[in-house]
């Protein structure tokens, strides 16, 4: 996945103070945060998870992109900060943020500002949703990542996507298409069950056409046999 990130560091501002290294409760011991996700063309990417992870402590702070592609947040000065990407059951790692600690009257007054562009990605498997052997019906273990779909077609709700159904060559053509587009289309169901717009969702049937192992191995055979999410 491209990425490009631009961090610009905030100038701290310097008020009166005593000999003593004590911090002021009255002063703000944090940083203010202004973030903004954007393609390569410098649109505007909403509903991106940003995740910034303390390595002193390992505590999480996130946000979420508007409209805009934009938020703000605060983060606890005197600590570096690891930056990621909320994928689709993962993130990526992007880069690291040190905010330096503050001493006495010392406070920020300008926002770091942080500007990330990347390409989201357009495809994805739907990794342990497994179906019953030569059936379109869904194993129990498979609920977790679709749970995990609905998710991000609820955070994301102006995405449409194709579900694409795969088979191995175990099989004749015309059964193994069929397969394919029913359990897609159980898919599907499953999605709309949880409340997700019919509109927003494609299923399709491919059969054995699209193989992306040896179809000579059982490996291969399993790795074949997917569902696979396409952004529309």
């Amino acid at each position: 996945m491209k990425w490009y990130l631009t961090i610009l560091f905030a100038s701290f501002f310097l008020t009166t103070f005593t000999h003593a290294q004590v911090q002021n409760a009255a002063v703000p011991k944090d940083a203010p945060i202004d973030v903004t996700v954007t393609d390569f063309k410098d649109n505007p990417l909403p509903n991106e998870i940003m995740i910034f992870r303390s390595k002193r402590n390992e505590r999480e702070y996130q946000g979420l992109t508007n409209d805009k592609g934009m938020f703000s947040t605060r983060l606890p000065a005197g600590d570096v900060y690891n930056i990621f990407i909320l994928g689709f059951r993962d993130s990526t790692s992007i880069d690291s943020l040190e905010i330096p600690a503050l001493t006495g009257n010392n406070y920020y007054k300008e926002p770091f500002v942080v500007t990330y562009q990347f390409l989201p990605a357009k495809s994805f498997i739907l990794d342990n949703c497994n179906f019953d052997n030569g059936k379109a019906s869904l194993q129990e273990g498979s609920f977790k990542v679709l749970d995990e779909l609905v998710a991000l077609l609820n955070r994301k709700d102006d995405e449409r996507i194709e579900l694409g159904g795969h088979t191995d060559n175990v099989g004749s053509a015309a059964s193994n298409l069929k397969l394919s587009l029913d359990r897609a289309n159980t898919v599907r169901d499953y999605l709309i069950s949880k409340g997700i717009d019919s509109s927003r969702i494609e299923a399709k049937g491919y059969g054995s056409t699209k193989p992306i192992a040896d179809n000579k191995t059982a490996a291969g055979r399993a790795e074949n046999r997917r569902t696979e999410v396409t952004i529309l």
